[in-house]
């Protein structure tokens, strides 16, 4: 039997996919992890093969835990599954490792078939994703900014709506501090506002909406 582990923060979700997976004879879930810390909890001793991930966990940022796990299980093959559609996204999760990319809406035929694509070495793409892929443009696909955790705390706060003062106060810094940290966030996501580049850090998963 292929072992399985899903990670995922909706618990219908977690059923709903261990339900599909189960009615291949080959295939056997062996984990279901709520979050990251699950995950990192029971990965090596539930030993999967294959791991379906949700990229967006409310405890994780997805593309730095789909890096991390590559480096740590060498072997292990990883489906990234999201309700993201954004062409950074994708790319960014693809070049980090993951082995296939679904949609959340995913149909169950999808599921078996990214399953056991990747376990042949192939790598899959769900059909809607690859339609956004085709959509690149000859200068190659934009990146997901990398931030740093100072950054994603701040645009945390400004999401929240908090001035400048107050988020200095909160993270006892100066308000000039904060202040480079907004014009810095601002070239990392090229906006010409604080409030846009958390509109785009919540697209790509980086932060979560307040």
């Amino acid at each position: 039997m292929i072992k399985i582990a899903i990670t995922d923060d909706h618990p219908l979700l977690l059923e709903g996919l261990k339900n599909i997976i189960n009615t291949h004879e080959d295939f056997e879930v062996v984990g279901m992890y709520a979050s990251a810390v699950d995950l990192s909890k029971n990965i090596a001793s539930d030993a999967p093969l294959v791991l379906l991930l949700d990229i967006n966990l409310p405890d994780a940022n997805g593309i730095d835990l789909v890096k991390g796990l590559k480096e740590s299980y060498k072997e292990l093959k990883i489906i990234a599954f999201s309700v993201h559609n954004e062409l950074a996204v994708i790319n960014s999760i693809l070049n980090e490792g993951a082995d296939a990319y679904l949609q959340k809406n995913a149909t169950g035929t999808e599921i078996i078939a990214a399953i056991s694509d990747v376990l042949i070495g192939k790598r899959y793409i769900c059909a809607k994703t690859q339609v956004i892929l085709n959509k690149k443009t000859e200068a190659g696909l934009k990146q997901v900014p990398k931030l740093t955790r100072r950054e994603k705390e701040i645009l945390t706060f400004v999401a929240k709506g908090m001035t400048t003062n107050q988020i200095a106060e909160s993270l006892f810094i100066s308000s000039h501090t904060v202040e480079s940290h907004r014009k810095n966030l601002m070239e990392k996501f090229q906006t010409k506002s604080v409030t846009a580049a958390v509109k785009s850090a919540i697209e790509y998963g980086l932060i979560r909406e307040a």
